[in-house]
């Protein structure tokens, strides 16, 4: 294993994820072991570093890690059903701004109304754990909509993105155009609100 320190995003120490899995959930390191091995580049650029679990909260972790509030992307999970189908999709929305379920999400999953999944089943059916989510590794049938903005540069952290690892006691960092070209993410402009 190498580390790899990135002195532009915060406090943390980041290291190859491939070579970390046990700041990984499963999932998640199935899946970017499997995306590196079609785009070799994935390897050195999805880092994961260690956290206390305790911050694994967006406003905590950002602060007690010296990390740009606006370079934290939030994934959550929606449905809605149409004529008794459910529908599921991870929304990725930077932290400064929230999804917008109500209007381009329920259009997007062509429901009548979009909610939150409830905490319990979204934990249960992506198998990683509260506060950790992230669309990397996430359930076959799950739409991936990432708003625009998450490739945009909008911090000093060279357009890098942090994420969750699947589990509490880590996170993920990556370009956030490479985010956006994650298999299975659909771009659209306007997902979320400022």
């Amino acid at each position: 294993m190498r580390a790899v320190t990135t002195s532009h995003l915060g406090s943390l120490t980041w290291e190859r994820a491939v070579d970390r899995p046990d700041l990984l959930a499963e999932r998640t390191h199935a899946m970017i072991s499997g995306w590196a091995v079609v785009e070799p580049e994935v390897a050195d650029a999805v880092l994961v570093a260690a956290i206390d679990p305790d911050l694994a909260d967006t406003a905590a972790m950002t602060e007690a890690y010296d990390l740009p509030l606006a370079a934290s992307v939030n994934c959550v999970l929606v449905a809605g059903r149409r004529e008794g189908v459910e529908r599921v999709a991870a929304c990725l929305v930077r932290a400064t701004t929230r999804a917008d379920v109500n209007n381009a999400v329920k259009r997007l999953l062509d429901v009548r109304k979009a909610s939150f999944l409830p905490m319990e089943r979204a934990t249960e059916e992506s198998t990683m754990e509260y506060g950790g989510i992230t669309p990397l590794g996430l359930p076959d049938g799950y739409r991936m909509l990432a708003d625009a903005r998450v490739g945009t540069d909008v911090t000093d952290a060279g357009g890098t993105v942090v994420i969750g690892s699947g589990v509490r006691r880590s996170k993920i960092s990556l370009p956030g155009a490479l985010l956006l070209r994650a298999p299975g993410v659909e771009v659209v402009e306007g997902l979320a609100l400022a």
